[in-house]
């Protein structure tokens, strides 16, 4: 699918282990993998919490750390015991560095590190330790990495570091469950409290010098945590200013790391800042000139540089001359300096930043002889207006009104209801022919639709046989790869939110791919969604007006994790069947979590989201086709 839409590069899920990566080895589409940072609980794309709890979408860059925050477990009705674990939903960061050589092998052609709210100190020092990695292993000497190199890891940020799902799955390591910040390196245990300034750690597990600073771990409340910078060191004995501690709150027994380390913080930005700054010599005098269709052009004496895209017109932010002198203006680095520029460019028009920073380089290489950029790319001559499907006729069809079942007594009260479409969503998908089956016996006129898993990895293609043989009038379809399963076998199909239909040109992308109809993206508001009804024509959607929110989808199992010993399915035991477990949360909210067939975890809003209020507007907007799901509810709820 990626190769027909032409992608240059696709990132692969983290959820992947090194076993799982080798299918993708033969390969056409060069592939990229993280390989370290911050690890989200919830697979990539599919984390709603942050919309769901504060009306900030995690898919769109605004996540609010909800994963990172304490939750109480709650089985069968009962709070569950777990000591000082409460956080149950962080992993400890990615660390990959030692498997750079066996992914290079693999064929994997980039490595991404995560760098969201970290500082430029964080970036060098990971690069740093990466770029090592793989220079030894192109160079055929790959070596594991030196414990320098660690502690720059464990130093610049770390919650713990971990290789994630690299070598499989482990539900009873991948999250830790003490703390969802950072940590840092350990250092020793409080041994004696030798004054009102001073204590005695048991022993160094590392180096510490005056001006370290340090975290003493107290479990029982994370955010109430003593620490500072180390003032004086004897042995293995640590003084702080005085009154910088409250050392009734430091207790025997406490675990000590340390959280800052100025001198590396001083090497660090060393290796990108420089004590030497570059003397400026030359100044650029630019003339910018251009109009809608035609490219930018940046004249500067006997050298030009031009876009690879035609100026569109701007809807929001123009390409302003202050605007372009921002950009042109970044020449950090370099023996140049912006002088004069008169900007000649015609009407409202807008680039991306992207395009200007490489028109940049280009200039600068012009006048250096060198080569900043990597070959150009064909022209694009398509613009986003091109691009927009056609709206169509106005709809005449009736409203129609569909049930997501996850149980036996959602099934009846929409039976009763004359529901039209019932869309059933079973963790066990081996119920799905015999339910079909009775519904059919039951209502001549019910069309009933299977949902399919949100995650397909390679190998669980045998889910979608199950749900192929039930024999079913339709599909709800939660991935791609199950769109491409359910194309070969002429199966009707609507795209479920899963997809992330947020704008007209994913809708017409995924219509065109076999999908009679679309789930509106649950990251939309109601603006949103008016807009997307007014870009594109509205017989293409359904919006689910009713639901409890799916928050996290994970492959990490709580049920496994803090209820049982397993490692992963095969020895959990399967506490997912035999339990219902709730997460309480800050403010008491109790959050429903469930398992699906492939032992993927979703939590759920504890409170249903209702759209009733806009149905009206939808409606006026073109809107034919409505859902509602249902979770926890009763038959009479239901």
């Amino acid at each position: 699918f990626a190769k027909q839409l032409n992608i240059d590069q696709a990132v692969l899920a983290r959820e992947l282990s090194m076993r799982e990566l080798e299918r993708f080895k033969d390969t056409q589409v060069p592939l990229e993998v993280f390989v370290h940072g911050a690890l989200c609980v919830a697979y990539s794309g599919q984390c709603l919490t942050s919309e769901s709890l504060g009306r900030r979408s995690a898919n769109r860059g605004e996540c609010a750390q909800a994963c990172r925050m304490p939750y109480e477990m709650f089985v069968d009705g009962e709070q569950r015991d777990l000591g000082d674990k409460r956080y149950l939903l962080s992993p400890q960061d990615l660390a990959a560095v030692d498997e750079i050589p066996r992914l290079i092998e693999l064929g994997i052609r980039s490595f991404k590190i995560e760098g969201r709210l970290k500082t430029p100190e964080y970036v060098a020092g990971v690069t740093q330790v990466y770029r090592k990695a793989i220079d030894r292993a192109l160079a055929n000497q790959p070596a594991p990495a030196s414990d320098a190199d660690r502690y720059a890891l464990e130093m610049t940020f770390s919650r713990g570091l971990y290789p994630g799902w690299m070598h499989g799955v482990n539900h009873q390591e991948l999250v830790g469950a003490y703390y969802g910040k950072k940590r840092g390196p350990y250092v020793g245990q409080v041994a004696r409290i030798i004054d009102a300034d001073t204590l005695e750690l048991d022993e160094l597990h590392i180096a510490m010098k005056p001006g370290d600073g340090v975290v003493f771990e107290n479990l029982s409340d994370t955010n109430y945590e003593q620490g500072g910078s180390v003032y004086e060191m004897r042995g293995s004995a640590l003084s702080f200013r005085h009154g910088l501690l409250r050392m009734q709150d430091v207790q025997i027994g406490m675990r000590v790391f340390k959280t800052s380390d100025p001198a590396l913080n001083r090497a660090l930005r060393q290796s990108f800042e420089g004590d030497i700054p570059i003397r400026k010599q030359r100044k650029l005098d630019l003339h910018v000139t251009g109009q809608v269709g035609e490219p930018l052009r940046v004249q500067s004496g006997a050298n030009a540089v031009t876009s690879n895209m035609p100026l569109q017109t701007a809807m929001k932010r123009p390409l302003t001359p202050g605007a372009f002198i921002e950009q042109f203006n970044r020449l950090g680095g370099t023996e140049f300096e912006l002088g004069e520029v008169q900007f000649d460019v015609v009407g409202e028009v807008m680039l991306p930043i992207s395009e200007l920073n490489r028109m940049r380089r280009d200039l600068i290489a012009e006048w250096t002889g060198g080569d900043a950029s990597p070959a150009p790319a064909a022209p694009v001559t398509e613009t986003l207006e091109s691009m927009m499907p056609s709206r169509g006729t106005s709809d005449d069809s009736p409203f129609q009104l569909h049930a997501l079942c996850r149980t036996q007594a959602h099934v009846d009260a929409a039976l009763v209801l004359g529901v039209p479409r019932l869309y059933l969503d079973f963790e066990d998908i081996r119920l799905y022919a015999d339910a079909v089956k009775q519904i059919k016996a039951r209502s001549e006129t019910a069309q009933v639709w299977l949902a399919t898993p949100r995650i397909q990895k390679s190998g669980e293609a045998g889910f979608f046989k199950l749900i192929q043989r039930a024999e079913s009038d339709g599909v709800l379809i939660r991935n791609l790869g199950a769109m491409s399963f359910f194309q070969d076998a002429g199966i009707p199909m609507t795209g479920d939110f899963s997809l992330n239909v947020a704008n007209p040109l994913t809708a017409e992308i995924l219509k065109k791919s076999g999908l009679e109809r679309l789930t509106i993206s649950y990251d939309l508001n109601i603006e949103q969604v008016v807009d997307l009804l007014a870009a594109a024509h509205p017989a293409w959607f359904e919006l689910t007006l009713h639901q409890h929110m799916p928050m996290f989808h994970m492959e990490h199992c709580v049920f496994a994790a803090f209820l049982s010993e397993g490692t992963d399915f095969t020895n959990c035991g399967r506490p997912c069947d035999k339990h219902r477990v709730h997460l309480r949360d800050r403010v008491g909210m109790h959050h429903p979590l469930k398992a699906d067939v492939g032992c993927r975890n979703t939590l759920f809003n504890a409170v249903a989201q209702t759209g009733a209020q806009f149905f009206d507007e939808l409606r006026e907007h073109g809107l034919r086709c409505f859902r509602v799901e249902l979770l926890e509810e009763n038959a009479d709820e239901a």
